[in-house]
């Protein structure tokens, strides 16, 4: 039995504008389901950052020599680093890390000078607070390539005054360019891959409640006896809550602009496009949940768990899942987010087009037209 038979526009828009007039009766919802992706951008965009600048960082200097004072200048000029005490003693140098007054400890030997001078390699020793991996990570790193970069000034200084390289010419010079986010700004990273996770999370609660409610109202089995036939009723609810979704898009995708700086390099109509796609298939979700559980507790917390928590953990918006475990890599697949989050930073970040997404594209179609033929088949049944 094909279910779009029959199918009637006067019917479908009378439950539109049934489902509308109940939306603005509560102008609480409404006004959560626009503020709400707002807040959460706000607080996200600003809180949530994987960047590391000015590391609070302690010097001892046991050399006090100008080519020490050098090396820890490098330091001092580098964005990534603060310097903000001076100790003499390791006892101190713990203390400050101890009370996280610095996150590093810089320690210059003696005889930091008197090798370089000799041809021999010196060494200083990094002290770094461990207790935050990814923040130690980064630290080190940056240190490693302050150090690479002094070294290399050093290396080329000693060649202009000798004219020539004692030991076979001037080192090598590696100038990386980043492409894509060339300031390393994680907010670039984080925001488009925010906005698909926010948008996926308010597409299946704002739906998830809508039968619920009307299953504990009573009125659903005044729906049922209606001509109104499944598809014109999910179409139907669909309709107004896909406005509020557009809308939430538009106001992300304004403060991206506007609030984050976040630069688009590829195409807005694409975006908004493909964005409409994969709303339609997580309200049809949503109602999908709603209808199965035919209580609002029930419904917003399997909204919940079937959205937020894959979102956030499988979508690769806050964790690369290339060093995920093989079957975390496998199940992301199953994560409509997943798809979505891709095409977003694909789009404002690389300015990629539809013939490097067409295959995320067409999953988010598949999974749109599944999960409305699904939510329909359940209408049949209920």
């Amino acid at each position: 039995m094909n279910p779009f038979r029959h199918m009637h526009l006067t019917r479908l828009i009378a439950v539109a504008r049934k489902e509308t007039i109940h939306v603005i009766r509560d102008p609480f919802s409404l006004g959560m389901a626009l503020g709400l992706p707002a807040m959460m951008l706000v607080l996200f965009g600003f809180a949530l950052t994987l960047d590391v600048d000015n590391v609070p960082m302690a010097v001892w200097d046991q050399s006090g020599t100008p080519a020490s004072r050098d090396l820890v200048a490098a330091f001092g000029s580098s964005r990534y680093f603060s310097l903000r005490q001076n100790i003499s003693t390791y006892r101190e140098g713990e203390r400050a890390l101890d009370t996280r007054a610095a996150l590093a400890v810089l320690v210059v030997p003696r005889d930091f000078e008197q090798k370089l001078r000799s041809g021999r390699q010196p060494q200083a020793q990094l002290l770094v607070d461990g207790s935050d991996a990814n923040t130690a990570s980064l630290a080190t790193g940056y240190a490693q390539a302050v150090v690479r970069r002094y070294s290399a000034g050093v290396t080329l200084a000693a060649v202009r005054r000798n004219g020539a390289a004692s030991r076979g010419g001037a080192p090598a010079d590696v100038r990386p360019r980043v492409w894509f986010n060339e300031d390393l700004k994680s907010r670039n990273f984080i925001i488009p891959g925010l906005i698909a996770v926010i948008l996926m999370i308010i597409a299946a609660l704002l739906t998830s409640l809508t039968i619920a409610v009307e299953w504990e109202r009573g009125t659903m089995e005044q729906l049922i006896a209606t001509p109104v036939k499944p598809p014109e009723l999910v179409l139907g609810k669909l309709a107004p809550y896909f406005a509020i979704g557009m809308a939430d898009l538009t106001i992300a995708v304004s403060m991206a602009e506007f609030l984050f700086h976040v630069p688009m390099r590829g195409s807005l109509l694409l975006m908004f496009v493909i964005a409409a796609v994969f709303l339609a298939g997580m309200l049809s979700l949503g109602i999908l949940i709603s209808a199965v559980s035919r209580t609002q507790a029930a419904a917003s917390q399997i909204a919940m768990l079937t959205t937020f928590l894959p979102a956030f953990l499988l979508s690769g918006f806050m964790f690369s899942l290339i060093n995920s475990p093989k079957v975390v890599q496998l199940l992301s697949y199953l994560v409509p987010a997943r798809y979505f989050v891709s095409v977003m930073r694909g789009i404002y970040l690389r300015g990629t087009g539809i013939r490097e997404m067409w295959g995320e594209m067409l999953f988010l179609a598949i999974f749109a037209f599944a999960a409305f033929l699904v939510v329909v088949a359940a209408g049949l049944l209920i």
